[in-house]
């Protein structure tokens, strides 16, 4: 059985977060603050939860500022002494550094998401037999080392977390009498989506192109699943997709009121 720590996960970070508005023109969606901290930091520390280490961050709109970020993370979430003639750089608290091995690999301005996954594992995978792969901008409590016992326990290509999403809608309920009742928003509905959380096998890449055109969620899962070669894997619990400057509202409430799920 692999260790979890050299198991690589890639992190999709090149959409251009549209429906966020002014706030994601500057910079890439994962990129946005929730508390004091990037959204993407949020989504690798809860992987470090369960030991995972390596992280292959696929940029694109405003790689540069993923990039920028990375290159200073010491200097960005520490104190330190800098010597002005000498050039060199002292950490004071170098114990609050994770340690994760970070690549940033720049998959193209307009390449879909399949693409850059392909792109970015023909230079990093390695002889890794297994890799993650999620969105940089989804939230979750789940228990991702019990997803990753899932995968290895089985034989098939690829596992996908299934979540129950957030209603977006009330609900109406139809009595006998043909009389009706409405129903708020429940908190969330008996459906099962893509919680955008994977694992899968190296075989996999074979669904995959490194055409600008490859869209992970259409041709390549689509061809995957009529194989029968993804299995699901399923959560219960919290899951957000920060989509909207509404989502990000929302999980930034449950942060600054100490109550996120995916604190780790």
């Amino acid at each position: 059985m692999p260790e979890t720590a050299e198991i690589p996960i890639f992190l999709l970070c090149g959409g251009q977060g549209s429906r966020l508005g002014e706030v994601a023109a500057l910079r890439p969606k994962p990129m946005l603050d929730i508390g004091d901290k990037p959204m993407l930091l949020h989504i690798m520390s809860w992987y470090a939860r369960f030991g995972f280490r390596r992280f292959i961050l696929c940029t694109g709109h405003r790689g540069e500022v993923i990039s920028d970020y990375f290159a200073n993370f010491a200097t960005l979430n520490s104190d330190f002494t800098a010597d002005l003639a000498g050039g060199g750089l002292v950490y004071h608290d170098p114990h609050r550094l994770p340690d994760w091995r970070v690549t940033v690999a720049f998959t193209g301005s307009a390449a879909m998401t399949g693409a850059r996954i392909a792109r970015a594992a023909a230079r990093y995978l390695g002889t890794a037999e297994h890799f993650g792969v999620s969105y940089g901008d989804g939230l979750t409590d789940a228990d991702l080392g019990a997803e990753l016992r899932f995968h290895l326990g089985h034989d098939r290509l690829g596992t996908m977390l299934g979540v129950h999403p957030p209603s977006q809608f009330g609900r109406m309920a139809l009595h006998e009498d043909g009389s009706a009742s409405f129903v708020e928003k429940p908190s969330r509905t008996d459906d099962l989506v893509n919680g955008g959380y994977f694992f899968f096998r190296r075989a996999f890449l074979a669904y995959l192109s490194a055409e600008d055109a490859c869209v992970l969620e259409q041709a390549p899962l689509q061809r995957l699943t009529a194989d029968g070669q993804l299995m699901p894997f399923q959560h219960g619990g919290f899951w957000s997709c920060v989509d909207t400057l509404r989502d990000r509202e929302v999980v930034q409430g449950l942060w600054e009121a100490d109550a996120a799920p995916w604190k780790g």
